[in-house]
């Protein structure tokens, strides 16, 4: 690798910086070899973090000369690549100062963020941040294309994905929604109970799921027994489950997958075929029960 901090300096973005990035190491391996990477960008030691309730943290001194990144040593593999990537984008972007203590320290959360108020400076960091590890680990000109390969979007597909680029599955989804063509969700739930939601919600338009609210029993993960570590066939779920449905419009066709997780954990993948603007619905009276009911009865 010979791309510099040099290379980098009129980068004021995420996007910007990997695009640079990715202009000097125009054949940069996959997965990404993070942890050399950041090496080769001033960062002289990855160390396991020792501050109890954070995901990692980044030591720099204010003029950044270089940096020592910290990891929870306790999380996944995959989870601290994404934690290194984190906190190598605080060291690279510009406008991203360290605390009195020269130090960043982000919890998981912090991890999770995709979107911040105007006026939250800390958490708008941290979405970029999260903006520069998922772009540097997963690539867009190179992600969008992998993305795009499958007939169909698939959980099988995103698992495989994850597997090539070395980040965790639900990295992959929130990168899978955004590069797939057709309108695609991915949901995460515990214990039958939503926790997060990814998806293109002007793709995907009406889209209902809300955090900490119980998955409906018509949706495939309730209705139907699933295998963990094994994607459940995909199947036609009555669009009531999972979005708001207009009054005397016919529904889109909703399609529903299942990954059953460890702990407790699972994803459903959903995706939709919009139906015509004006077409009605010959389905109007009927309840999200009775409309799934005749489908099952087909």
């Amino acid at each position: 690798m010979t791309v510099s901090r040099i290379d980098l300096a009129d980068a004021a973005t995420p996007e910007k910086l990997v695009l640079e990035i990715l202009k000097n190491e125009p054949g940069l391996a996959i997965p990404v070899p993070i942890e050399a990477f950041a090496r080769q960008l001033d960062i002289v030691d990855i160390l396991p973090l020792e501050t109890d309730g954070y995901e990692g943290g980044l030591i720099t001194p204010v003029d950044k000369f270089n940096g020592s990144i910290l990891f929870n040593q306790a999380s996944p593999r995959r989870r601290r690549r994404f934690t290194i990537a984190h906190e190598l984008g605080h060291f690279l972007m510009p406008s991203h100062v360290p605390s009195a203590e020269g130090r960043f320290l982000c919890r998981l959360q912090d991890m999770l963020a995709l979107k911040a108020n105007e006026a939250d400076r800390r958490m708008k960091m941290e979405v970029e941040a999260n903006r520069f590890a998922a772009n540097i680990l997963m690539p867009a000109p190179l992600f969008r294309k992998d993305a795009a390969a499958g007939k169909d979007p698939d959980l099988s597909h995103l698992v495989k994905l994850a597997d090539k680029y070395d980040v965790s599955k639900e990295a992959a989804s929130r990168s899978y929604v955004r590069y797939r063509e057709e309108p695609v969700a991915v949901v995460i739930a515990r214990h039958g109970k939503v926790l997060r939601v990814y998806g293109d919600y002007a793709k995907f338009p009406g889209l209902s799921a809300e955090r900490a609210r119980p998955v409906s029993p018509y949706s495939l993960l309730r209705r139907r027994t699933h295998q963990e570590g094994v994607p459940s066939d995909i199947d036609e779920t009555d669009a009531g489950v999972w979005i708001d449905v207009q009054r005397g419009r016919k529904p889109p066709a909703l399609y529903e997958q299942v990954l059953l997780q460890r702990d407790g954990f699972a994803m459903i993948m959903l995706s939709m075929n919009p139906p015509d603007e004006d077409e009605e619905d010959p389905e109007d009276d009927l309840t999200s029960a009775q409309r799934l009911r005749r489908r099952v009865d087909r």
